[in-house]
């Protein structure tokens, strides 16, 4: 059974697809402060956001579970997750849920402790919480992964082409010399 209701969906912005699902999701997460490899979805089918109370919600086509390599943690995101939002904060998560020894534990709030660079606390419906470095869920954006790439690509091709303009030459003494092209 949804979260979502139709009166909800009446007073929201919603998306549909995979791709405008991830780029609002991605949105959202910057506009709120909280670092962007946080909803690690696939095949989202709807994505919404009311506005003015912070909620928001994705849909997915099935549900996923993402290992968070930096720091060795596996998350299982249900069809549906729903939370509200606000600054440095996700509260009343649902659909989300993360594997501590044997168990799968559910999530119910994660808020950051010392924004941007600081640390990221977890919590359960018990009270129970992790904390882990923000850098652990900040994934390099694909456009800036790509022009970092080309431009250090850039930068060993000017340097390739400053070794070949120089030519060793050896002198009568046996000297080696640089002479510039």
């Amino acid at each position: 059974m949804s979260l979502v209701k139709e009166d909800i969906k009446a007073k929201a912005e919603v998306y549909y697809g995979d791709e405008m699902g991830k780029e609002k999701s991605q949105e959202l997460l910057r506009e709120v402060g909280l670092p962007n490899g946080l909803l690690p979805l696939h095949d989202i089918i709807e994505c919404g956001i009311v506005r003015e109370t912070g909620f928001v919600w994705l849909k997915q086509k099935k549900s996923i579970t993402h290992k968070f390599e930096k720091i060795g943690k596996l998350a299982s995101y249900g069809t549906e997750v729903t939370a509200y939002v606000e600054q440095n904060k996700i509260k009343k998560l649902t659909g989300v849920k993360t594997k501590e020894l044997l168990l799968w534990v559910t999530l119910s709030d994660l808020y950051l402790d010392d924004p941007p660079t600081g640390k990221i606390t977890f919590q359960t419906p018990t009270g129970l919480y992790r904390t882990f470095p923000v850098s652990a869920f900040v994934v390099e954006e694909k456009g800036k992964a790509a022009t970092s790439a080309a431009a250090a690509k850039d930068v060993n091709e000017e340097k390739k082409d400053d070794v070949n303009e120089n030519k060793e030459v050896k002198g009568e003494n046996g000297a080696v010399e640089v002479k510039e092209a």
